[in-house]
């Protein structure tokens, strides 16, 4: 509400000045992101912004030494240099205005000036280089080190008390909804297996109702009929676990054509499609691929190969088809199935393509040709799912990309602040011109003041703040670091010296602590990823599958005959009788499709006894911020 009244208060001022033609400032755009963290769908971003904010003050310790050492080494570097009348490259005084030494320093922990800046000392004595390599080593290997160090380990801290409330409060739900439905058995208190079958009917309607028998024998003991107060309480926790239903069906070949598919040739040929060394050969031909990819594509031969590969890769789809199931091969859970079939027929259609337009003589684009060449690359990709190592970075990838996507969003936020900022303090103080433009100062970015600078000599006239656009270009740029001070150097000969502050207020913000945060998230996903166990939950239903003997392997392609039935409860699957049992078999779903906040929840709650309910709810609740839950469908519904 504040900020919607300081944007109609800015509108008002800026439409009245506007209208009596005197120049005014647009203040309130700032503001603006406070609408996007705000929304309610905006929470994984108002979490990020938590993290920011609980570990602000332990950064500023380390933020307020490291400045004091970079002081402290610019008021020697003064001391050493401005005596002896140095000058740098450009002709400039060197280390005699004690400001632009700070700042020649600051810029030297990012290595963005190394070794411009030592230089001059270093023509002057050799001996004066100790000086800028204690300065390097102390300042951007250890206090960057120190920042990273701090930054994780109190994103850590936080994240862990986080989950933990968290975990105290699905545990405090769940006991309330345990009383709400309780009976008694004799001395104990129980759910009925009936009630506690309408609830899950109720809370999760989209598995199959097998699925519903298959949780309930894990919560039960055997010959009860009833599910006690423990198994209960983790009744969230076994609705998280997303178990594959199948059921045996026949493969449509063995259908259509069943004495063929059943042949001694047919049953030879899926037996060489399901052997290791199948895959083991098509990665040789991907690799032999890549090498003809990497030669010139004039020569004829060369040329010539590439339908040799893709007949190859056609083959092994077909064969492929042929001995597993194709709703079993081309399930969700497949991605890799998908992205090999899609890049082979798009391959095949864009040759094709390519290769009739050249013999009709009508070829007179480089956009199919240069498509051709990106869908040949993109195969290569394959090989990344055949290496079990390529596979877990890629398995963290795919799980962090949903939290990469909050970051992007706190990182959009942070960008958008600093972008209306800089639009405000330098819009149309520098501008591009085309090379043959007869304006004045083109050469200069039409600022006279940077006749010789390096920003010009560089032409980075296009690195401006007149749009938004253009400002987000300059932000990323600032963000990679390397340059960074010509960029600071350009807009402050066109404004001021002061304006160096903003480029380092960003640098600080963004590189220092943002960046730095993201890099703490990365570690601990992969540390999350690396070391993954099943969880308790886990091992009780595989264990109970196993027990039910309808197990199928983790990530395997079910062969054959199997049909993933998990998806479409309308095609349920029955439960658990002789006949319904027939045919039946459960997957606990791959590692690779879990989140890491699923999976850090896991691993944070682990170090919580199943007995400790924690805290009365009030609380939990006074520990927590107002939008602070489980951010689960499924417990939100249960609870």
């Amino acid at each position: 509400m504040v900020t919607i009244g300081l944007n109609l208060i800015d509108l008002i001022i800026y439409g009245s000045l506007l209208i009596a033609h005197i120049p005014s400032v647009r203040w309130s755009r700032v503001l603006r992101p406070i609408y996007l963290v705000n929304f309610a769908e905006s929470r994984q971003i108002r979490r990020a912004f938590r993290s920011i904010r609980n570990t602000l003050p332990e950064i500023l310790y380390v933020f307020l030494l490291f400045m004091f050492s970079v002081l402290i080494f610019s008021l020697m570097a003064q001391k050493l240099f401005e005596s002896r009348k140095l000058k740098t490259s450009e002709g400039e005084p060197y280390f005699e205005n004690y400001l632009d030494g700070v700042f020649n320093l600051y810029v030297l922990v990012t290595t963005a000036n190394s070794p411009d800046v030592m230089m001059p000392a270093y023509d002057y004595n050799g001996w004066f280089s100790i000086f800028f390599i204690a300065y390097i080593i102390l300042n951007t290997y250890i206090f960057m080190s120190v920042f990273l160090a701090v930054v994780y380990n109190n994103y850590r801290k936080h994240l862990k008390n986080e989950i933990r409330k968290l975990a105290y409060m699905k545990r405090r739900k769940m006991v309330d909804a345990f009383n709400a439905l309780k009976v008694q058995e004799g001395s104990d208190f129980v759910i009925s297996e009936t009630t506690w079958l309408k609830l899950v009917k109720l809370v999760a309607p989209d598995i199959s109702n097998s699925h519903r028998q298959l949780l309930l024998r894990v919560s039960k003991e055997d010959y009860q009929r009833h599910v006690g107060k423990e198994a209960f309480i983790r009744l969230a926790d076994l609705l998280n676990i997303q178990v594959i239903t199948m059921k045996a069906r026949m493969h449509p070949f063995e259908c259509w054509m069943p004495h063929l598919y059943r042949c001694a040739a047919s049953r030879f040929i899926r037996k060489v499609v399901l052997h290791k060394g199948f895959v083991y050969a098509f990665d040789v031909v991907i690799v032999v691929n890549a090498i003809f990819i990497a030669l010139d594509d004039k020569n004829p031969l060369i040329s010539n190969a590439e339908w040799v590969f893709l007949s190859l890769y056609v083959i092994e789809i077909l064969l492929k088809l042929y001995t597993y199931d194709p709703r079993s091969f081309f399930a969700k859970s497949q991605f890799w199935n998908w992205f090999d079939t899609f890049i082979i027929i798009a391959a095949l259609i864009a040759t094709s393509v390519n290769t009739a337009l050249k013999s009709a003589s009508l070829y007179k684009s480089q956009e199919i040709l240069d498509i051709v060449f990106i869908l040949r690359v993109l195969r290569l990709i394959r090989i990344i799912d055949s290496i079990q190592r390529f596979r877990v970075i890629m398995n963290t990838l795919i799980n962090i990309l949903p939290t990469m996507l909050t970051f992007c969003g706190l990182i959009l936020t942070i960008y958008y602040v600093f972008a209306i900022i800089g639009m405000e303090i330098f819009k149309n103080k520098i501008k591009f011109f085309p090379e043959d433009s007869s304006e004045p100062y083109a050469q200069e970015c039409g600022a006279e003041a940077l006749r010789g600078s390096s920003f010009a000599k560089n032409k980075y006239c296009k690195n401006n703040f007149n749009n938004l656009g253009s400002a987000f270009v300059v932000l990323v740029e600032l963000t990679v670091v390397n340059q960074w001070h010509v960029l600071a150097t350009g807009f402050a000969l066109v404004t001021h010296q002061a304006a160096k502050l903003y480029f380092i207020a960003f640098h600080v913000v963004v590189v220092i602590m943002i960046i730095n945060i993201f890099v703490a998230f990365i570690l601990e996903a992969f540390f999350v990823e690396y070391s993954l166990e099943k969880s308790e939950v886990e091992t009780a239903i595989e264990k109970k599958i196993q027990e039910l003997g309808m197990a199928v392997q983790e990530g395997d392609i079910p062969t054959g005959k199997l049909v993933d039935n998990m998806d479409n409860c309308e095609n349920d699957l029955g439960g658990f009788g002789e006949e319904n049992q027939k045919g039946l078999m459960f997957q606990i779903a791959s590692k690779r499709y879990r989140t890491v906040d699923a999976l850090l929840q896991r691993m944070f709650e682990a170090e919580i006894p199943p007995e400790d309910e924690g805290p009365p709810m009030e609380d939990i609740m006074n520990l927590s911020p107002s939008d602070l839950y489980i951010e689960n469908p499924t417990f939100n519904s249960a609870a």
